[in-house]
């Protein structure tokens, strides 16, 4: 394939909220483009060399997926570290799965990018995993604040006719998820253990800050001792069938409950409790930056960063 003048790789913002895929092949036409923009994320004109230490530009080595020092001609991996780390798939191919997953509103299932990219629905598995990773919050999102409807939701599918089983034993078999939104704002959303009063009290306080008015519904986990803390609480009579009584509802977070598991039923059918968060996070991901200007596919790939449980270079 003859050379081909590339522009420079660091992102460039678009002029709305859309990433076409021509845009796509246009910024990562092949294998090469993707590496150069490993390559100027990690390693652009003036980082210090690994090894020896001087402000350094790295050159490609046409034979590895590496670039090398200009003046020790030490070897660094843009992909070292990543989600990218030791993969045998193309580049192309792992950005344009984060490209197709950016580009639905639901994302889509492991068996469509099978069939997308043509590769094993193992390998498939994995690059979905290795990308919702990217999704989680990383820590430095401040907790919700103001008004901030707080819900929980069951994760598990519909009862069954046969065998018979009480509504508490149904419950039981489900997996419990501890949700917060600010209205107008953020979401969080959390596997639980259980949905009593210490678990909700737990995600409670670690995600909502004092100074803030709670919405729940009747719930009898949300206890005056959980919510003392907190500037003040309202409740929301849903046994009486009141959903929304002035500005005191649960309507936001319900409809966010209610996107994930349509998501979930639509997209996925069914999802593990083992993999449970991770689809939390993907939903929550999308949702907190549904205004955002960034394209959604920036707004996951500028989150590729190195792990520090693995070599840097």
């Amino acid at each position: 394939m003859a050379a081909r003048k590339r522009e420079s790789v660091a992102r460039m913002p678009s002029s709305d909220a859309t990433f076409s895929y021509n845009e796509f092949l246009a910024r990562f036409p092949d294998n090469d483009a993707c590496l150069d923009y490993l390559r100027d994320k990690f390693f652009a004109e003036g980082t210090e060399c690994p090894k020896c230490g001087k402000p350094s530009k790295f050159h490609r080595i046409k034979t590895r997926s590496a670039y090398s020092c200009q003046h020790c001609g030490h070897h660094v991996y843009p992909t070292a570290g990543t989600i990218f780390h030791k993969t045998t798939v193309n580049l192309q191919l792992w950005f344009y799965a984060i490209f197709l997953m950016a580009s639905t509103r639901c994302g889509i299932s492991a068996k469509q990018l099978e069939r997308e990219i043509g590769v094993s629905n193992k390998t498939a598995l994995r690059m979905f995993r290795q990308i919702r990773t990217l999704l989680a919050e990383d820590g430095d999102e401040p907790p919700l604040s103001g008004a901030v409807e707080v819900d929980e939701t069951y994760m598990g599918g519909k009862a069954r006719a046969y065998p018979k089983r009480t509504r508490a034993e149904h419950l039981a078999r489900k997996v419990p998820v501890f949700g917060a939104v600010e209205r107008g704002g953020r979401v969080v959303a959390k596997v639980m253990p259980d949905a009593l009063a210490p678990s909700l009290s737990k995600n409670l306080h670690s995600y909502v800050l004092p100074a803030s008015m709670i919405y729940t519904d009747e719930a009898s986990a949300y206890t005056r001792s959980t919510m003392k803390k907190y500037q003040g609480h309202h409740r929301i009579p849903h046994h009486a069938k009141i959903y929304v009584q002035g500005d005191v509802h649960t309507q936001t977070i319900e409809g966010f409950f209610g996107l994930l598991k349509n998501g979930i039923r639509g997209v996925y059918h069914s999802v593990s409790t083992k993999q449970l968060q991770s689809y939390l996070d993907e939903y929550a991901f999308r949702y907190n930056r549904r205004d955002q200007a960034t394209p959604m596919f920036w707004a996951i790939l500028d989150r590729v960063e190195k792990s520090p449980a693995l070599p840097a270079a």
